[in-house]
């Protein structure tokens, strides 16, 4: 094929002379697009097992067709579901993800094209391009859900005894389509089994299925939202039944081009092979030349510090369970307290829902899973302090009082703009108060709970100093650092912590690092658990962005706002260092919390934000809208990603966080590769 019958007229020129390849590896078929001397070659396989071979397949095949070899090839762009699972170690290579690959092949069929819906094998994506560039201006991805995607056609089309494209051409004979009520993949089965035996006709049931999918992708496409001029690609667009059952529901047709639309991802791919050889961008070129602090030590000090909690016999030891309890209190009692919030693995969280509902959150039923499954830190704790705010904590604390430790409970006022709600607060601290003295038999006394105060004060202080680092350009140290610190803060002794930090900010002031900036990101929502990095880590380790501030309550949050209470009265200066601090999304008026988010967005310079929460979480999944409309009044680019400790989706959410960050990038006229 050449070229120039297949690229939109507008374009053409933009396409040269070199010999660039775009291998798009999905989940169910692989594709490459070759560019060479004016013409353009396509090649399509099965996904196999191993990504390499499958790879070396695509090759064979479009090097036989093009009467070229490996040495002919000039840059390689890989993208789609294996593009990290193959090398080509004699070509210069790069990757992209497929998000940013099917909008720019979309656009380079049709440089008009705005809106595309793309489904593959396992994913669904509503995309908004740019008619100018054809970069991402925004997009929705699907969640862990395979409903609308073609793993979820193919499952139906096994059941009736089709293939999928079988399934999609018996829906067109369909005179009135079944409502599925179930878009599930597990549950599917049964109900199209069911509608089988009631004598419903396959062609009604294949209809029915098609329409369902195409609701479930219309909800994403609604939030982009749907504009003119738009296009159908990726491997189910060659499914007739689900082209009929989008046009139905969008009353608009798709538009048509020369190519079929499955090979737009290696398209677009091959396209950005061009333009990055076109501009010599070479890895190296990016990277930021940084030193590092090292920080084991305090990596170290914190296991000592839990290992020392479990062994210690000499001291009363409390778990809490919310960033409201007063370790002040705590820490002038004589008490040793640790925050329970380790990241529950699949095993732990499967034992936590024995006991709590499925729908509470995989925080709760972590915490209730290390206590069935007697972990040594849960074990050694004699009693559970809960400040609660989150019903489903609160839930929790009932359950762990029914069946595992002692737990008091203290009210968090809602509010805090009466003077007769921070009293009524300080008497919960003061119950408190009366509680640690019966459990650890030590007085409180006015005078040492001031002495304590005023430690962690110092302590907070510092966190902040170290905090406001992330201010510079090139932060010297990342958001995974700051969480070891926040840590250390739920974890250390509060005599030990103060040398500790003091020590950091000397050493992490004085870096002084050079090189291109990285992207900025905030990360705002519910907690990210002690353990639960794979978000932190796909952001700074493998997409070399530095989170430079956390709004969570495990992160930055707590320490932001410094108390000016005089300690005249300590116990009304707890009630008012908590009630003040950054507001849990369940407190009241909501719309302080989303400024509090906006404003340290502003504060930290960032360049995007990821607002994301544990799965049923009540506070952070309930209020999301009022964040992600926020952000977007600010101009600030938002991506929601909801988080589970029982799923294995990393590769997911890595598509989504570098599909964001090279819109990101794209949007501050930065290259595509570090």
């Amino acid at each position: 094929m050449k070229i120039k019958d297949i690229i939109s007229e507008p374009l053409i020129p933009e396409v040269d002379n070199t010999t660039v390849l775009g291998i798009d590896i999905g989940s169910r078929n692989a594709k490459a697009v070759l560019l060479h001397e004016g013409n353009l070659y396509t090649s399509l396989v099965a996904t196999g097992i191993n990504m390499q071979e499958t790879a070396e397949e695509l090759l064979e095949d479009i090097f036989e067709q093009a009467k070229i070899t490996e040495k002919d090839i000039q840059y390689v762009v890989g993208t789609g579901y294996g593009r990290v699972s193959f090398q080509l170690k004699d070509i210069p290579m790069d990757i992209i993800t497929e998000i940013s690959c099917h909008a720019m092949g979309a656009h380079y069929l049709d440089s008009n094209t705005r809106t595309i819906i793309d489904i593959g094998g396992q994913d669904a994506k509503a995309i908004q391009v740019n008619a100018n560039t054809g970069k991402v201006d925004k997009f929705r991805m699907n969640d862990k859900c395979a409903a609308g995607t073609g793993r979820f056609l193919e499952k139906v089309a096994s059941i009736l005894g089709y293939t999928v494209d079988e399934l999609g051409r018996k829906s067109l004979e369909s005179k009135k389509a079944i409502e599925i009520s179930s878009q599930c993949v597990v549950f599917a089965e049964s109900e199209v089994i069911s509608l089988r035996a009631q004598g419903y006709a396959s062609e009604d049931i294949a209809a029915g299925v098609h329409m369902a999918s195409a609701k479930r992708v219309i909800g994403l496409l609604n939030q982009i939202p749907l504009e003119e001029d738009i296009v159908f690609t990726g491997g189910v667009s060659n499914n007739v039944g689900m082209r009929k059952a989008f046009e139905t529901l969008l009353s608009h047709k798709f538009k048509e081009t020369k190519l079929n639309m499955v090979y737009a991802g290696a398209l677009g791919a091959a396209i950005y092979a061009q333009q990055l050889l076109r501009n010599h961008k070479v890895n190296a070129d990016n990277k930021v030349q940084q030193e590092k602090v090292d920080f084991s030590d305090l990596e170290r000090k914190i296991s000592d510090a839990e290992l020392s909690f479990v062994e210690r016999t000499d001291v009363k030891k409390v778990g809490y369970l919310c960033t409201y309890t007063p370790v002040e209190l705590l820490s002038a009692a004589g008490i040793a307290s640790i925050r329970l919030a380790k990241c529950g693995t699949p095993d732990v969280v499967s034992q936590g829902e024995m006991i709590t509902k499925s729908v509470f959150c995989d925080v709760t039923k972590s915490v209730l899973g290390y206590f069935m499954q007697q972990d040594p830190l849960y074990e050694a704790i004699d009693e559970v302090a809960i400040f609660y705010t989150c019903d489903s904590m609160r839930s929790t604390a009932d359950a762990i009082d029914n069946y595992y430790k002692p737990v008091k409970g203290y009210v968090v006022p809602r509010g805090n703009s009466k003077a007769s709600v921070r009293e009524m607060f300080r008497k919960q601290i003061l119950f408190f108060k009366n509680d640690m003295e019966t459990l650890s038999g030590n007085k409180i006394t006015d005078e040492k709970l001031r002495e304590t105060i005023l430690l962690y004060q110092n302590i907070k202080r510092t966190i902040r100093k170290i905090s406001e680092l992330r201010k510079q350009e090139i932060p010297p140290l990342s958001g995974t650092d700051f969480l070891t610190i926040t840590r250390a803060y739920r974890t250390l002794p509060a005599e030990e912590q103060l040398p500790v930090l003091e020590d950091l900010y000397e050493k992490l002031k004085n870096i002084k690092n050079t090189g291109t900036a990285p992207v900025r990101i905030m990360v705002v929502g519910g907690m990210i658990s002690d353990g639960d990095r794979t978000i932190m880590d796909l952001l700074e380790k493998d997409l070399n962005v530095s989170v430079v501030i956390e709004d969570h309550c495990t992160g930055f949050s707590q320490f932001a706002r410094e108390n000016k209470t005089s300690l005249d009265d300590p116990w009304q200066y707890l009630a008012d260092e908590y009630l003040d601090q950054a507001p849990c999304a369940r407190q009241y008026p909501i719309t302080e919390r989303v400024d509090f988010a906006a404003n340290l967005a502003k504060e930290y310079n960032v360049d995007g934000v990821i607002f994301t929460y544990i799965k049923f979480c009540p506070c952070y999944g309930m209020t999301k809208k009022l964040f992600i409309d926020k952000f977007e009044e600010l101009g600030i680019p938002l991506l929601e990603q909801e988080n589970s400790y029982m799923a294995n989706d990393a590769g997911q959410i890595k598509t989504r966080l570098e599909a964001f960050i090279e819109v990101i990038k794209e949007k501050k006229g930065e290259k595509h590769v570090e």
